[in-house]
């Protein structure tokens, strides 16, 4: 009877063995995600660089001579004209220098005068055969010596009336003078490290940035010549720190044709009108460059993820979504970029939740107007794989 005990059992045992294989293995439940079918696509597009505003003209005024300073006729923030006077170093000295000079210049005049009416005279002495040859030639030398220190006197001259000049700074442009350390008594040289001040022509005003090397290449291609590239540039904007976007367009007029080995970029310049002198020199911006592809594929970012710095996506196939490894060309706005290298048109691709999907996971369409429920099936969808 306990033999028979145990043949039920076990008889059992094995039917409910084979009852547990014959039932079909649980298949994840798809999750419904936005899709979308990519096509061909036209696009104006911005992409903005950081960089850096100078005046038209930012000239640091120094002095060419040494002395103190008696008179400070600037007014710092205050526009100046060409010509104008700025500081005055004390002019006594060169005053007196350049009356020296003067008085030089009228001696030595006197002396090639004299030396002039000497060698008149032997040259006449010299035809009547009163004075030999090496008497003429002396007295020529005398004349040309007094000639060359005429010479010398003018020059020396010429010196002091510059010097005396340099006396009062000028300012070399038109413009807004800076600020400045400098006041009544003070002792300047040439040879000082600061400038006096720094006089800035912000009438118009000049944006530095930089390209990539391989980005300008592709431009001067594209277009034939750095020339015609400057040519076909559209006009661009720029954002200021605060935010906000300057109201005056500015325009490239030039490229650089020097590579930086150190940074391997090229240097570009806009120029922008400063009519209300809103731009300041010395100021950082944003430039925005319009770009206008055609033929391109566009993706949101958020159908992205990225794994040791190379960018996926998931493209449906089969209606399951399989990882893609894509090349794209990064927007700074922020919320595309268009696809160089890894889908095509027609490729279906998930929208929104990528970081949330695993290789392999069913995909379906979410409905139209069910974008954050499919957001939120995804999170469901991922939760589901982690637990199985």
């Amino acid at each position: 009877m306990k033999g028979l005990n145990v043949i039920t059992i076990g008889l059992c045992l094995f039917l409910g063995m084979v009852s547990c294989k014959q039932q079909p293995a649980q298949q994840p439940t798809a999750g419904t995600y936005p899709l979308i079918t990519l096509a061909p696509e036209n696009r104006t597009l911005t992409v903005s660089y950081t960089a850096v505003i100078e005046g038209k003209q930012d000239v640091e005024i120094r002095p060419q001579v040494s002395g103190f300073v008696t008179d400070v006729l600037v007014k710092e923030g205050a526009k100046v004209r060409k010509g104008q006077t700025l500081f005055i170093i004390d002019t006594i000295p060169y005053a007196a220098t350049y009356q020296q000079a003067k008085a030089a210049v009228a001696t030595a005049e006197a002396q090639m005068a004299t030396a002039k009416l000497t060698l008149e005279g032997d040259e006449e002495l010299y035809k009547e055969k009163v004075i030999s040859d090496f008497q003429l030639q002396t007295t020529r030398n005398n004349y040309n010596t007094a000639v060359a220190a005429l010479a010398q006197a003018r020059a020396q001259e010429a010196s002091a009336a510059n010097n005396l000049s340099f006396a009062k700074v000028s300012s070399p442009v038109n413009g807004v003078a800076g600020m400045t350390s400098v006041r009544v008594g003070a002792l300047v040289s040439a040879s000082m490290a600061e400038p006096l001040i720094n006089v800035t022509d912000n009438s118009q005003m000049y944006v530095y940035f930089s390209l990539p090397e391989k980005e300008v290449l592709g431009l001067t291609r594209q277009y034939g010549s750095i020339d015609k590239t400057v040519a076909a540039y559209p006009e661009v904007s720029l954002t200021l720190n605060d935010g906000s976007t300057y109201g005056s367009k500015g325009s490239i007029d030039v490229i650089s044709r020097i590579v930086d080995k150190a940074t391997g970029t090229v240097r570009l310049r806009a120029i922008f009108p400063n009519p209300d002198g809103l731009l300041m020199s010395g100021g950082s911006c944003n430039i925005n460059i319009p770009y206008d592809r055609s033929g391109v594929i566009v993706i949101p970012q958020e159908a992205t993820f990225e794994v040791q710095d190379k960018i996926f996506t998931y493209k449906v196939v089969d209606g399951k979504a399989v990882s893609t490894q894509i090349k794209v060309f990064k927007i700074n706005n922020g919320k595309e970029y268009i696809v160089e290298e890894g889908l095509g048109e027609g490729d279906v691709i998930v929208a929104r939740g990528a970081g949330l999907l695993r290789e392999g996971t069913p995909v379906a369409a979410a409905a139209a107007g069910t974008v954050t429920e499919a957001a939120d099936a995804s999170t469901g969808a991922e939760a589901t794989n982690e637990g199985e």
